[in-house]
């Protein structure tokens, strides 16, 4: 058993010894699918330019490219980005050089932190007055549903700079719209004015923190879920004030890809189309007041109703399949809020077309009275689909195209909308080189502690030295080799300070062991009833000693973050590991050795 878990772990272990390949990875954007000739194109590419590389293969839908070297690696992005044009996305790689047969079986190295493997990390700033915006934007579609079910008439209903007004036909609407509205929205401030019929509704204080921080919270939320859907090993993404975020990306070189993936300001709406409306007058600039002229991406004009069933905002999963004529679609699940949204928007519209339309928020140079980016709104129209029934929580769209657009449209779904437009306000880049130093350091490190109980425990047990040594060297390669295993497990700097650690407290256990033997043999028992009493008599203080250290560790991880995180992880295998080679390990290779002899003396 003993043999069997140290191979296991000598194998999972081993990938860390193949190192990484700089590689180039070339993928479609917006539904854009690569495939075998996409593959030509890139070999092509790179021949003409004698770029030599190690291989070009496709792996998840993505060409990736792998090369011996970084120089030729930035040939390589800068020949691709110039020359595949905006329908690809071309970024920086580093690929684990793992053997194809270890990695059918699961075998991946260690991922490095930011301290290690380099990367990026970015300080990110919530525009909170766009927050509070289209919060109100929402009061107005709020409003307008409530008046229409209590069968209350007005004339109309909009923003006006902070607040909501609402313009009514007589003041008996006036008062029932503000009786009914006031009690309905406690945290919103109404004030009325019967001389012009108008009721005003503005957000309290309350409310406007409330807003704010459900703003950035959410944000937190989407950003770390683009991440974690992108493939970004151990992200780390908090909270820093009251509007930053700070996000930190272990292993990604590509700076101009990281802020692709984060400035995707992005937020999705279902609009009803406009079926009764003119198209062509609306194309020559007269267009409804209650529509809005929209794009599809292929250029296709498209007159969209104004007012919007449902936004991205309730969504709570999305997944791509086939429908039952084995074409591409999107399977959506709402929460119960914008389950209730749905079926209310559906109901009377069965038959008609509803359209999804994709906006995104990309910053300009100019800025506000306030110092804020003001950022350009995008709107484009990604797919239209017929109702076929009263939709609920859930639901499916169709007339997606190809399955990666099906697919690209459900991660954006799931990844979800950011509530508020973000920018980056600072960025710091760990180079590869910077991070490659702190690893030769802290491998110095571990090495150093090593050798040096390596010598003492040699020196002062003598051959019983010899058997905790090899359980050392086991504990070594078993965190390694679990680190390996666990999926989100990161090796940080301050996790190999816990692994020095673990190598003082791995032969603790066996100095307990060896000197209760010591005692054993003193008090003239003879060596196998030593043997058998040291290891028993140390088993329960070696047990209490480590689960103590364990629950310090367990309590790191659960209240700690970043270096904290990392340390308490390693700590916590750490502690698991030296337990099962510094008991279980060193007392089989003891019964091997010297169990069942008749013994005169002992080398310990």
């Amino acid at each position: 058993m003993v043999l069997l878990i140290v191979a296991v772990g000598a194998l999972y272990a081993s990938p860390n010894l193949y190192g990484e390949d700089p590689a180039v990875q070339i993928s479609g954007l917006r539904g854009i699918e690569t495939n075998a000739a996409t593959l030509d194109v890139v070999k092509s590419h790179l021949d003409g330019k004698e770029i030599s590389y190690a291989s070009i293969v496709m792996e998840g839908g993505q060409i990736l490219a792998r090369f011996r070297d970084t120089e030729q690696q930035l040939r390589a992005r800068d020949l691709l980005d110039d020359n595949m044009g905006d329908e690809y996305s071309v970024a920086l790689n580093l690929t684990p050089a793992t053997p194809k047969w270890l990695a059918s079986i699961g075998g991946t190295p260690m991922k490095l932190g930011l301290d290690l493997s380099g990367g990026v990390s970015f300080l990110m700033e919530v525009n909170m007055k766009e927050a509070i915006n289209k919060a109100q934007e929402s009061l107005v579609d709020d409003f307008r549903s409530d008046l229409r079910s209590e069968k209350i008439r007005y004339r109309s209903v909009k923003k006006v700079d902070d607040a909501v007004k609402i313009q009514f036909r007589n003041a008996e609407d006036l008062v029932s719209a503000e009786t009914y509205l006031d009690k309905q929205n406690p945290d919103l401030l109404f004030v009325s004015d019967e001389g012009n019929l108008t009721l005003s509704a503005k957000m309290t204080e309350q409310k406007l923190k409330e807003t704010r921080e459900y703003a950035l919270q959410q944000n937190i939320t989407i950003i770390r879920n683009r991440v974690n859907e992108l493939g970004v090993a151990e992200p780390l993404v908090q909270r820093q004030g009251q509007k930053h975020i700070v996000i930190e990306l272990p292993g990604v070189q590509d700076t101009a890809k990281a802020k692709e993936i984060l400035n995707a300001t992005a937020t999705i709406e279902f609009r009803l189309v406009d079926t009764d409306g003119d198209l062509g007058a609306a194309l020559n600039g007269r267009v409804p007041g209650s529509s809005q002229l929209l794009k599809e991406r292929n250029g296709k004009p498209v007159l969209l109703k104004k007012r919007v069933m449902l936004t991205g905002d309730h969504i709570v999963d999305a997944g791509s399949s086939f429908d039952e004529y084995s074409r591409p679609q999107v399977n959506i699940t709402l929460d119960s809020a914008g389950g209730s949204k749905m079926s209310n928007g559906t109901k009377n519209s069965i038959g008609k077309p509803m359209a999804t339309v994709f906006i995104e928020y990309k910053p300009t140079d100019r800025v506000d009275a306030e110092g804020n980016t003001i950022f350009e709104k995008i709107e484009e129209v990604i797919s239209v689909a017929t109702i076929q029934a009263r939709l609920g929580k859930t639901f499916r769209i169709t007339g997606a195209g190809s399955q990666s657009e099906a697919h690209n449209l459900a991660l954006l779904l799931r990844a979800g909308a950011l509530i508020a437009p973000i920018q980056i306000v600072e960025e710091r880049t760990v180079g590869p080189t910077l991070g490659a130093e702190n690893v030769q350091l802290g491998f110095h490190a571990i090495l150093m502690g090593f050798g040096l109980v390596f010598l003492f425990m040699l020196v002062y047990y003598r051959a019983f030295g010899v058997v905790a040594n090899l359980a050392l060297g086991a504990n070594l390669v078993l965190i390694i080799g679990v680190m390996s295993m666990i999926p989100g497990a990161t090796l940080t700097l301050p996790g190999m300070a816990g692994i020095v650690l673990t190598v003082g407290m791995a032969v603790d256990a066996n100095v307990l062991i060896f000197e209760r033997i010591r005692e054993e043999m003193r008090a003239g028992k003879s060596i196998q009833q030593s043997i058998h009493q040291g290891y028993d008599a140390a088993f329960s203080t070696i047990i209490d000693a480590n689960i103590t250290t364990l629950i310090a560790a367990l309590i790191l991880f659960a209240v700690g973050t970043g270096p904290i995180k990392g340390f308490a992880v390693t700590l916590s295998i750490g502690i698991i590991t030296s337990m099962f080679t510094a008991v279980i390990g060193t007392r089989t290779v003891v019964n091997a050795v010297w169990g069942g002899k008749r013994l005169d003396k002992l080398s310990i």
